[in-house]
């Protein structure tokens, strides 16, 4: 357990620039705390204490506005940026080295039996109030930007944006152990359809150019 929490430490003081100090996240940490109540609850959930399991991870949604249901999964590694109002679901999965900003939910749609929320492959990052909901994947070192709601599989090594969201980019090659966290220059959709027809517009207006030129 104490490995475990060395390995949350270290991941956010490699992500997270405001992190001066392993003293200052171990106290100070809101996503870390939340983490920590987790394994607990986690604990108690998987010897079917559930009640007690329950009361604790909604006794630390209380003390850090974040709520995971102790029947997630969670891997190691993991920051929970800022958190406030972050919802983790009882069938969620989040692997290793994954990174979730505030207001993301891993949630259900209401209509699946069993398993009803998503799973996030390893190094995945989650912006800013994005929202995944249902039983679905979304690959290794994929990334969601803020605000996206993503309702349908994200392939490994994309980036999807938009409501819904759809991919947006493949990445060609990746940096292993170094994790992009530009939540920002992310492709825009719109614009780009906008670039393509721009494109067609003026093939078209060439073409016919020509075409008047012959005549």
């Amino acid at each position: 357990m104490f490995k475990g929490l060395r390995t949350d430490i270290r991941a956010i003081r490699e992500r997270d620039p405001a992190a001066r100090s392993s003293l200052e996240v171990l106290l100070l940490y809101s996503g870390l705390h939340a983490l920590m109540w987790y394994r607990w609850s986690h604990f108690l959930y998987r010897h079917h204490l559930f009640f007690f399991a329950r009361l604790t991870s909604q006794l630390a949604r209380f003390l850090t506005g974040i709520e995971i249901h102790p029947g997630a999964q969670i891997g190691r590694g993991v920051l929970i940026d800022h958190g406030s109002g972050v919802v983790i679901g009882e069938t969620a999965v989040v692997g290793d080295g994954c990174t979730i900003y505030q207001g993301v939910t891993l949630g259900g749609t209401g209509k699946d039996k069993g398993k009803r929320h998503p799973t996030l492959g390893n190094n995945v990052m989650v912006g800013a109030g994005a929202k995944i909901l249902g039983p679905f994947s979304v690959g290794d070192n994929a990334k969601i930007a803020a605000g996206a709601v993503v309702l349908d599989p994200i392939p490994a090594d994309c980036t999807a944006v938009g409501v819904p969201a759809r991919v947006v980019r493949r990445a060609a090659e990746r940096v292993p152990c170094k994790q992009d966290m530009d939540q920002v220059h992310m492709p825009d959709p719109v614009s780009q359809e906008l670039c393509r027809l721009r494109y067609q517009v003026e093939q078209l207006e060439k073409r016919l150019s020509q075409a008047e030129q012959k005549k």
